[in-house]
């Protein structure tokens, strides 16, 4: 008899616990929802150009077990209803203070997520959940945020050139990709003829494309080109969203020896210059035969104002080339006008003979460079 009683007893006692345990258990999870926002103010502006940071702030949420409450912030857009928001993030101190300190440079990619253009106004929704890691809390209050975004976009690691306009058509597959010059920087020297074009982050699939707008950078759009087929140089500058197109007029080749253009060469395609068969001879000195060269390119801007780029070597001087001279004596640097220095030198076999002369302007080479060839 006893023994029954002792496990009836037993019984109850582990009941008891267990109840004990699942409520200790339900009242470590429950949490109340944040009520009240604190900043910034409804609608507050904020300009996410300036080097700064946004501050949001809100009244804390209560645990029934007065322990750690966790926060995120979440935002949507100005018609949204956050069943699905835009971005979620916990807040400052791993989601455990009721303080989130925000760059201006992510809230501004979350401004792009609303789809917010460079340099436009739009309103983003924010609000705050609460939560023991579990059972996340209902939102209570929303606030409205104005923000404006400064220009440019995050640049991609390829930028591509298509359209109809372009030389390459308006298959995506056959894009021309555009030269890396920097870290937010692109450009490419082709040719336009009517039709349109766009740049696109990829070659394939859906990429990300921009467009110029006067001497802005869009999002999702084409450039109209109803002009005359010509030589281009186009600049994409991702960092502050700005373009420069600049027509190529004549590519000439400087003999320093005589003072003098000797040629022309004609664009052919994809960033390529090319003259054949041109005969040179070197001009003979009192010391020997001098052979020093390099180019000039006339560029014109959109105003139609007229200018020289010369584009020569990156030595002061040079001796001649040979078989053992590596590539990097043929790329090609920007130079001043200067009649001598920063010239190339044809090799010895050039002189008195007709010459094939390339220069390669595009992203299939290292460094923009030439060639000089004969038979």
């Amino acid at each position: 008899m006893k023994n029954t009683s002792y496990k009836f007893l037993s019984l109850v006692m582990m009941l008891v616990a267990f109840w004990g345990c699942q409520e200790d258990a339900e009242m470590h999870t429950e949490v109340t929802s944040v009520k009240t926002l604190y900043s910034p103010e409804n609608n507050a502006y904020m300009n996410l150009g300036a080097q700064s940071s946004a501050i949001f702030e809100w009244e804390a949420a209560k645990a029934a077990d007065n322990g750690v409450v966790l926060y995120d912030v979440v935002f949507d857009e100005e018609d949204g209803d956050f069943s699905d928001p835009l971005f979620v993030l916990p807040s400052d101190g791993r989601g455990m203070q009721r303080r989130l300190t925000l760059p201006f440079s992510e809230l501004n990619r979350i401004a792009e997520m609303a789809g917010i253009q460079p340099e436009g106004v739009g309103k983003l929704q924010w609000s705050v959940q609460s939560s023991k890691g579990i059972n996340v809390q209902e939102i209570l209050d929303i606030r409205t945020i104005e923000v404006e975004r400064p220009a440019g976009f995050p640049a991609p690691d390829e930028l591509y050139l298509t359209g109809t306009a372009t030389e390459a058509g308006e298959d995506l597959g056959n894009a021309i990709l555009m030269k890396k010059t920097s870290a937010n920087t692109f450009e490419a020297y082709t040719s336009l003829k009517a039709g349109s074009y766009f740049f696109a982050e990829r070659n394939a699939g859906e990429p990300d494309t921009y467009y110029i707008d006067g001497d802005k950078l869009r999002a999702d759009g084409e450039t109209a080109y109803d002009g005359e087929e010509k030589v281009y140089r186009i600049r994409v500058d991702f960092s502050n969203g700005t373009t420069e197109i600049h027509e190529i007029g004549a590519v000439e080749l400087w003999f320093a020896p005589n003072g003098e253009f000797l040629t022309d060469l004609p664009y052919t395609s994809n960033g390529t210059w090319m003259v054949e068969d041109y005969p040179i001879e070197f001009k003979q000195e009192s010391w020997g035969r001098d052979e020093r060269y390099k180019f000039r390119f006339m560029v014109m801007d959109a105003a139609g104002n007229s200018t020289e780029e010369w584009y020569g070597s990156t030595n002061g001087d040079n001796q001649r080339p040979n078989e053992s001279t590596g590539p990097a004596y043929w790329y090609m640097v920007p130079v001043t006008n200067d009649r001598w220095n920063n010239c190339f030198k044809f090799a010895t076999e050039v002189d008195n003979a007709a010459a094939d002369i390339q220069i390669i302007f595009n992203a299939d080479v290292s460094n923009y460079t030439h060639s000089v060839s004969v038979e």
